[in-house]
């Protein structure tokens, strides 16, 4: 089970993450976000946690090249990618970096049989609005939710277990509930949620 922390902006925020044990730091490039990096910081932030801490470049409906050529800028390990795309868009990213397409509740079946089987390609679910701080309701999700897929939305360390035992997802990716104020992390929150997903991961192992 993998730990991501999303909407980092400085070194010392990655560091923070890194060393309370986070596998993932997410960098979000989509113009629209309060939490919108330069690749130039993403890939200094990156380089100050070494190559064992994956870094997820994030996009929202942006263009081929773009999302290519700022992937490569910021020296990203992977790419996440919101918004209408088509299947077409995402196996294009797809032939450069391993992709976490995000989907929302209302699109994860059919995204589930798109992408069923495709090594390159794994599928995260998260809220309609994301970065929002509302969790899903993740009982109702139990029947559509594929094996092998990750879980946003709302997150934090007072409910990523309950959502674990729920879903029993890949992964967990958080970002709102781990802040202080919009790209600036909360030392304490960044923990408790590494420690409580850990925590839960012995209690609902993959």
């Amino acid at each position: 089970m993998r730990v991501k922390v999303c909407g980092t902006t400085s070194v010392r925020d990655a560091v923070l993450s890194a060393e309370a044990g986070a596998d993932a730091l997410g960098f979000i490039f989509a113009p629209v976000s309060r939490r919108l990096v330069t690749p130039q910081v993403a890939r200094e932030a990156g380089l100050s946690v070494g190559p064992s801490v994956a870094r997820v470049g994030v996009f929202l409906n942006q263009g081929l090249d773009e999302v290519l050529r700022t992937a490569e800028a910021a020296r990203v390990s992977a790419v996440q990618l919101h918004g209408r795309l088509s299947g077409l868009y995402v196996t294009a990213v797809a032939a450069y970096y391993p992709v976490l397409r995000v989907v929302r509740p209302a699109d994860l079946a059919a995204e589930a049989d798109m992408w069923h089987g495709h090594q390159g390609v794994t599928l995260m679910l998260d809220a309609p609005e994301p970065g929002g701080g509302i969790p899903l309701d993740w009982n109702a999700l139990r029947s559509l939710f594929p094996h092998g897929a990750w879980l946003a939305g709302g997150l934090g360390a007072g409910n990523v277990a309950a959502a674990m035992q729920a879903l029993n997802p890949a992964g967990v990716d958080a970002v709102s509930r781990l802040e202080s104020g919009p790209g600036v992390k909360d030392p304490a929150a960044v923990r408790a949620f590494v420690q409580e997903a850990r925590r839960a991961a012995q209690s609902y192992p993959q």
